[in-house]
Formats: C-alpha cells, structure tokens, sequence
C-alpha cells in the first residue's frame, strides 16, 4: 500500500527497525524537506518508538537515518549521532520543563544552545504564543496549556535540524487543545525545520499534515497527501473510521447571526461552524465518511446545510459486511461516503452515477 513521497536530496530518509521477541518495528520512509509530516496510526502501532528511534533513545535500533545532508545514524557503516548531537527539537505530551527556571530561563535555553541566531525571532515567538505575560513565573504555576506553549517555543529556539511533536496535545483540554492547534496552524508556513507529529487524532492530522505515514503494527502502510491517504479505499480495517476527505480551500466569507464560516473549494462551497480564520485565509476541514450522506437529488426541507453534486468513482468493503465505502469526484475533490449495502442498492448506485452529498455542519467542526 505504500505511495512514498520521494523527500528529495535534503529531506529525511530513514530505514530503521527492531525486534524484540514478537514485537517488532520497521520505519521506512522518505519525506520532504519542508511541512508537518503526521505519524498516524491505532494506538500500539508503534508511532512513538518510531520517534524514539529518530531521536537517537533506542540504541537497539538498526539501519540508516539521513537528515538534510547529514548521516546521523548507519550501522552497517558503525556510525551512531549521540542524541545530543542531532539538534532535535523533542516536544511530548508532558512538557519536560526545568522547575528550577522560570518561563524567560526556559526559553533561553534553547535560544543560548543555538548560539542566539539572529535567523530566530525569539520576541515574535513569544508573543505569538501569548508567553509575554508569562516570562517571570515559575513553570509550577503555569497551566498545562501554558507549559504546551513554553515547550514548544523553546524547541523552535532551539533552531533545530529536525523536531518530533509526540502528541503534544492529548493531555490539555478542549479550549487549550482548539488554541494550541490553531497556533500551530498559523506557525506552519513559518517552520523552517521538517516537523514529525505524531497523533491519533485524524482531526489534528488534517487540519496540520502535509504528508501522512500510516502506521499498523509497527509497519508502514500507506503514505502520501493527507487527501490522497485518507480517501484510499484500502486501509487496515483498524484505520476506517479514520476515512474521509481532507478539504482545502479559502474562506469566502463569515455569518455573523448564525457563527458560520463558508469555505469555497473545487467542489462547490462548505458551511462550517465559526472559526478564528479571516476572509481570504486559506483553511481546511476533514469531511468524515461516517458524515456523509447520499441523495439521488438535491434536497429540500433538511437540516443538513452543505449538498454536494458528485460522481460516483468507486465502492468498496467497509470493516463491517452490511457496509460499503463510497468514493465520490466533487469537481475534482475526492470525498468518501459510507452507507450500508441495503443504501448502496436501493438507490441503484453504480460507478459513474451523479449523486448527491449532504455534509452536515456541526460535522465539520469549529
């Protein structure tokens, strides 16, 4: 199933594995240079030893690691980078602040271990992530969002050649994680080391990937665009409720009276719940299969607020015999739909067929 992505002369390429007993993992990829590659997978897939051994932690690890231009770790060659030494920017779901500093100390340093480059903003960044006001407190006081946000400018400080995200946000709650994801949407165009993140949330992996390895059982399964991966008609059952469209588009414009958002796209417009993007930005939203619903014609008298006129592309298996996943062209986008096989024949659907999608807007999240 795999669709690499050739990462070109300085992205990353590594070829890593190991076994212990009947466990056993085995990472190899290429990825690109530039963006926010998403490690995702069910949870024990392996997304985090895959970090470890990226990081240089797992000395039991074999095999090839290349970043940019420089070989960090070929055990046929005995060549190992201590992890000191490969200027990664390490962020985890507990924050491993220095208790003994306050915010100002722990930004410093990373800031001081770069050697303070003058390529690095570090006032931008603090008042991007709203650290002003926080420089001179301890970091015991700080909330678990706060401590989020330290650890994370820190490690841009850092000026790394590489960072790993390990599911920065699990452990914050709803506004802190919407807040924190929204920051790092608006930093990724700014980051100008690769980013690995790894998540088993497919709604962070939408809005923030530019690239997705899937990951089952310690292998690699698929990789490729977030929308090419995540619309594959064969993906582990234990990945289809991760199924769906990941739309990309410019926000058209804002209602005030009902807080909704409508995004233009190829395939027609959205309607989404409000959001903190302005008119012009561009946005993405993740329209789940489970979320779509099929219509031999345009509706009236529903509550759902998005229709869609697509083409049927393809069907195939759901991870349940009385279901079916349907792949749909709305001018040019692919989207996925998943109805029962009693659906599937009593709207005589076929491939080729017009149809039409209902996407509801509390679907699409806010």
């Amino acid at each position: 199933m795999s669709d690499a992505q050739d990462g070109g002369a300085s992205g990353l390429d590594a070829a890593l594995g190991w076994n212990r007993g009947a466990l056993s993992i085995a990472l190899d990829v290429m990825l690109p240079a530039r963006g926010v590659t998403a490690l995702f997978g069910p949870s024990g897939a392996g997304k985090t030893s895959c970090l470890r051994m990226i990081a240089g932690l797992d000395r039991m690890a074999a095999g090839r690691l290349r970043v940019a231009d420089e070989i960090w770790q070929d055990s046929n060659r005995g060549v190992f980078l201590p992890p000191h030494r490969r200027r990664v920017g390490y962020v985890t779901q507990e924050p491993a602040l220095f208790a003994h500093l306050d915010v100002s100390g722990n930004l410093d340093f990373g800031h001081r271990r770069a050697g303070r480059p003058a390529s690095l903003d570090r006032e931008d960044l603090i008042d991007r992530f709203g650290l002003r006001d926080l420089l001179r407190r301890r970091v015991q006081s700080l909330s678990g969002g706060e401590r989020q946000r330290v650890a994370i400018v820190r490690a841009l400080l850092s000026q790394p050649s590489l960072l790993l995200f390990d599911e920065p946000l699990s452990a914050l709650d709803a506004p802190a994680r919407e807040d924190l994801l929204y920051l790092l949407e608006t930093l990724h165009a700014k980051l100008a080391a690769p980013l690995i993140y790894v998540s088993h949330s497919i709604d962070e992996v939408a809005r923030l990937a530019d690239h997705v390895v899937v990951l089952e059982a310690g292998r690699v399964v698929a990789q490729g665009s977030p929308q090419a991966t995540l619309t594959r008609l064969d993906l582990p059952p234990a990945l289809i409720e991760a199924a769906g469209a990941v739309i990309e588009g410019v926000v058209i414009g804002h209602d005030p009276d009902d807080h909704l958002t409508e995004l233009g796209f190829a395939g027609g417009a959205l309607l989404l719940p409000r959001n903190q993007a302005r008119v012009g930005d561009r946005l993405r939203c993740r329209v789940g299969a489970r979320d779509v619903v099929l219509a031999q014609e345009r509706q009236t008298g529903v509550s759902s607020l998005n229709q869609l006129q697509c083409r049927i592309i393809a069907v195939a298996d759901a991870d349940h015999p009385s279901q079916c996943l349907v792949q749909l062209d709305a001018g040019g986008t692919v989207l996925l739909a998943r109805i029962t096989r009693r659906s599937w024949r009593a709207l005589g659907l076929v491939p080729g067929l017009e149809i039409w999608a209902q996407v509801k807007a509390v679907a699409l999240g806010g």
